[in-house]
């Protein structure tokens, strides 16, 4: 797996990859209701991640209730937006999993840099999922008590799939911490990422999306746009 140290502001970086399989593949689904709620949720993160190929949808049966389609509309919408707010988090999902992974950083810094600053990235990822891994849960406890209102429980729903993502992104997290062996390369394109950021808007666009062709990363534009105005 190759993971890299993007710029996204003055001294600042975040963690990026591209990868093509779902998270869940390597470890088998929850079963039952709790299998439908997850398969559900990485189809949601699928949709929702900008450049992927979207798979088309079933047409409903026309023999389906009203009430029931209207359901499935509110929910895919619900699940989209939880879906869009953690794409990010793919990376720690599929990190959860391997046992060394590749570390591509800018060509001005020296590995040890990068290994620091991955390895703060990565601790701050930690600490910050766990912190929110117990706030959903308590959420998700006291959603239940809406279970005696007629119709579908949409509050444990959005509880639900965070705490299924906090989840996973913390236990990759500690993964890239303390099992995975990391090697490291240098990359003359990321480091052009920072004079990207000192540019207008159209330029910026630009020149970042000649970087993401040179490193041949489809997603890229997105993630810099949407981490840069975030941090």
């Amino acid at each position: 797996m190759r993971v890299y140290l993007v710029p996204v502001g003055i001294e600042r970086y975040a963690l990026y990859c591209e990868v093509h399989d779902d998270p869940g593949e390597a470890e088998g689904h929850p079963r039952g209701f709790l299998r439908r709620w997850f398969g559900e949720f990485l189809e949601a993160i699928r949709q929702a991640e900008p450049g992927r190929r979207r798979r088309p949808r079933a047409s409903e049966p026309a023999s389906s209730s009203r009430f029931r389609r209207a359901w499935r509309w509110g929910l895919r919408r619900l699940m989209r937006w939880v879906a869009a707010s953690v794409a990010e988090q793919r990376l720690l999902w599929h990190l959860r999993r391997q046992s060394t992974s590749h570390l591509t950083h800018p060509d001005d810094l020296a590995p040890d840099a990068a290994e620091q600053i991955m390895r703060r990235i990565l601790q701050r990822d930690a600490d910050r999922h766990l912190f929110w891994l117990a706030f959903d849960a308590v959420g998700l406890t006291i959603s239940g008590i809406l279970a005696i209102i007629p119709g579908p429980n949409v509050l444990a729903y959005y509880f639900a799939f965070r705490v299924v993502g906090h989840y996973l992104s913390r236990r990759g997290a500690r993964q890239g911490l303390h099992r995975v062996e990391w090697g490291f390369d240098a990359s003359p394109p990321l480091a052009q990422l920072r004079q990207a950021l000192a540019l207008g808007p159209s330029e910026r666009r630009r020149l970042v999306r000649d970087v993401s062709s040179a490193l041949s990363l489809e997603r890229l534009t997105w993630f810099v746009e949407r981490t840069a105005r975030s941090t």
